[in-house]
């Protein structure tokens, strides 16, 4: 550990400690925080509303204030945007972050206040605590940090408001001393025309000494070939022999392990899985031996669970706090924030693997599914299959999506799975018969419905050309950031798109 490093490293013994103790104060931080999130906002609008002054527990919480979703604070975030303080938050909020990974061309706007801000930061610190805790001898400091953003401009409803990715956001408004161990230049890494920015990002970055990597794993890779393309070079510890760690989020890194294995062969290479959305950071690999992310409970969130095996049509079950979890159990995450969202369903799910401490995986969203046969199937199950064949077949997969095909004549269903693949397997009809095996394994549901085809056909694979994904996001005007394609859809709308994208170009 150089110099620096081990300074640095000291000086964040005490919140290494902290975070130590999570497991025996976490429930008594939850409800602190509530208390405060409650005693700043009892003068906004919805403060008066629901009368956060008198309330005193939980119960007095959760019985008062009902269930949100964004179409329901979106009224009360467009008078925030157009300049209406105290609505949502105290104060006006000049800073909004444009959600992404929907297929939904209207977007949604986050307040991204200053103190959710500031949260975001004390996640990005406690990265590299962690990180710091795991690799004694690390050289982090020595070195400088490539971090991968979007960008932000003025909002079209108010010129006074500024919309943005997050990540572009962020590197806005970041403390002027994390700018001399980072690149690239903020003005390149806030350019808007994504194609641009990849070429501006490789001229600047690829003579320095790069010791780490921040971003979603899809746009980062699209980086570090464009970077090997440049430079001639065949793996990037060849440019950049320091580079140590990879902090990603934003989409399971599953898929892409063995293709970011085979770009860095490097046995010093760690790879360290975060959780931070528009709308707050979450949680963070503390083991870089257990995939499961620690629930953070100091970032200024208050959390509520919904059981997702209970939800049945509209009907949504009663939240439950920290202290009631179960493990092996999907939930719903709501969150009430100091970005001023109230009981706000995310839209995300995920299973916890450990109580005391709370650790989870994301097991995926509750909108991106396929359940049209009683399947049950979520992304992480999908993730997993695609990983565990990928390891068996030799295949690299770019990007994908499945969708479900209804058999009107036949009274059965089957799966369409779109595949971008990176390098092919041999047979697709054994990489085909492998995946729908590995999801049988994965999920006792699916292979229920798959049980002698009661249900369902043994999925298909349909071979999609190159870029085909990346046409469809820069068509809707998501290149870059934290946009993807859903990995999953219970309806035919986003395949159907893409196979229409497929032979628009054949058609040529």
């Amino acid at each position: 550990m150089d110099v620096l490093t081990t300074i640095i490293s000291q000086l964040l013994l005490p919140r290494q400690r902290t975070i130590e103790r999570f497991a025996q104060q976490a429930g008594d931080i939850q409800q602190q925080q509530l208390k405060i999130l409650l005693r700043k906002a009892k003068n906004t609008e919805w403060g008066r509303k629901f009368d956060f002054g008198s309330i005193r527990t939980y119960a007095d919480f959760s019985g008062r204030l009902p269930l949100q979703t964004y179409d329901d604070v979106k009224p009360s975030v467009m008078r925030m945007i157009n300049g209406e303080k105290n609505i949502l938050w105290p104060s006006a909020v000049r800073w909004y972050a444009q959600s992404s990974g929907t297929t939904h061309d209207r977007s949604k706007y986050l307040p991204l206040t200053p103190e959710i801000r500031d949260a975001q930061y004390k996640g990005g610190l406690d990265c590299v605590t962690l990180y710091l805790r795991n690799n004694p001898t690390s050289r982090f400091f020595s070195h400088k940090g490539l971090i991968l953003g979007g960008s932000h401009s003025p909002s079209p409803l108010n010129r006074h408001a500024h919309c943005g990715d997050l990540s572009g956001l962020l590197i806005q408004n970041i403390n002027p001393l994390v700018n001399l161990i980072r690149v690239p230049k903020k003005r390149i890494v806030l350019m808007d025309e994504w194609e641009s920015k990849i070429q501006a990002i490789v001229e600047s970055a690829r003579n320095e000494d790069v010791g780490n990597l921040s971003g979603v794993p899809s746009w980062m890779l699209v980086v570090i070939k464009a970077m090997l393309q440049k430079t001639g070079r065949s793996s990037l510890t060849d440019v950049w022999p320091n580079l140590e760690v990879f902090f990603h989020g934003g989409i399971s890194f599953e898929p892409y392990r063995d293709q970011y294995k085979s770009l860095i062969p490097s046995d010093k290479m760690h790879y360290m899985e975060t959780y931070n959305a528009s709308e707050g950071f979450f949680g963070i690999q503390d083991d870089l031996a257990d995939p499961a992310l620690l629930l953070m409970p100091d970032y200024g969130i208050f959390y509520e669970f919904l059981p997702t095996d209970e939800f049945s049509g509209s009907h949504r079950p009663a939240a439950v706090p920290w202290e009631e979890v179960e493990v092996n159990r999907n939930y719903a995450l709501v969150i009430t924030t100091c970005g001023g969202l109230w009981r706000y369903i995310i839209g995300d799910t995920i299973r916890f693997t450990s109580v005391f401490p709370h650790k989870f995986v994301i097991s995926g969203r509750t909108t991106h599914y396929i359940n049209a046969f009683g399947e049950e199937l979520m992304v992480g199950h999908a993730d997993n299959a695609i990983s565990l064949t990928c390891r068996e077949t030799g295949a690299k997969v770019k990007e994908y999506t499945a969708a479900p095909l209804f058999m009107l004549d036949k009274a059965q269903g089957q799966h369409q799975w779109l595949i971008e693949f990176e390098e092919m397997p041999a047979s697709i009809p054994d990489f085909s018969a492998l995946l729908d095996r590995h999801l049988q394994e994965l999920n006792s549901d699916y292979a229920a419905k798959r049980y002698k085809e009661i249900s369902l056909r043994p999925l298909k694979v349909i071979v999609a050309r190159e870029g085909i994904f990346y046409e469809w996001l820069r068509q809707k005007g998501k290149l870059g950031g934290q946009h993807k394609a859903p990995r999953l859809s219970n309806d035919r709308k986003l395949i159907e798109e893409l196979l229409a994208c497929m032979q628009q170009k054949q058609a040529f």
